[in-house]
């Protein structure tokens, strides 16, 4: 039986032009694939969780690739690929998973974070990772707002119009929560969202909707009348990219053939 080897990876997106390879610009699964061939000796073609656009940032990705035979132990390979691949990415784990299995068509649920700082001075530690709005926003508002996002429905409000063409837009959203956050001192609002898939940027419209109900620009049931226009236009701007985080994606138990081996030392 072929197995399947599956990385969890983590990225700083600034300096990638997204997830997905692409003819000349410097992506992230361009370069991993560019790693595992000088490794392996043959080339690669990986399967990403998520396609995060260009800027987006990653905790816990998970990339996915037929086993070949002559990879090294799990550990050795995550450390190979560190070296590689690095310092804008790194390997955390690296397990095997069963014949057929796929990171992306696998997962039973996606967790996204998106950090804003509302604070009036700009932050230095978490510039690269938020969005700095320069202005308090209503926590409790946005929260009101956000319950209508919860459970299945059709997102086409929430997503680059061009991509849901002929598409079909449903999707189901397990948790959209907002909390208070504190990372080196600097403090910052977190809108966290779950789901089983998403769409082109539909969490960056999400969040961009919630600020504009957050700042008062929109009352609190305003996002259930742009859930039901089911048009782009009706719904918010789309938040900054760098503010958002892939933070982890969860597989069912059984899909797994052994536990996660972390980077070997020297």
């Amino acid at each position: 039986m072929s197995e399947v080897v599956a990385l969890t990876v983590a990225y700083d997106g600034a300096p990638f032009a997204g997830f997905a390879r692409q003819d000349g610009p410097e992506t992230v699964q361009g370069r991993l694939e560019r790693a595992l061939a000088t490794i392996l000796r043959t080339p690669v073609a990986t399967v990403g969780a998520g396609r995060t656009d260009a800027g987006v940032h990653a905790l816990g990705q998970v990339v996915s690739f037929d086993a070949t035979g002559l990879e090294p132990q799990d550990a050795v390979l995550a450390r190979s690929l560190n070296a590689l691949a690095g310092p804008e990415i790194a390997v955390g784990a690296v397990r095997r998973a069963l014949e057929g299995f796929s990171a992306r068509h696998d997962a039973i649920a996606r967790e996204y974070r998106y950090r804003i700082v509302t604070a009036g001075t700009p932050p230095v530690f978490l510039a690269r990772v938020a969005w700095h709005t320069a202005r308090e926003l209503d926590a409790d508002a946005m929260r009101a707002a956000a319950g209508v996002l919860v459970g299945e429905h059709d997102f086409r409000s929430f997503c680059v119009a061009e991509s849901a063409e002929g598409k079909h837009t449903v999707r189901r959203i397990d948790a959209v929560e907002l909390a208070m956050a504190d990372d080196l001192g600097e403090p910052h609002l977190v809108v966290r969202v779950v789901g089983n898939a998403f769409l082109h940027s539909m969490v960056r419209v999400i969040v961009g909707s919630l600020v504009e109900v957050g700042r008062g620009a929109r009352p609190s049931d305003w996002l259930a009348e742009a859930l039901a226009a089911r048009d782009r236009a009706v719904a918010g701007p789309t938040a900054p990219a760098h503010g958002l985080t892939l933070w982890k994606v969860e597989y069912p138990d059984e899909v797994w053939s052994s536990s996660p081996a972390a980077p070997a030392g020297d």
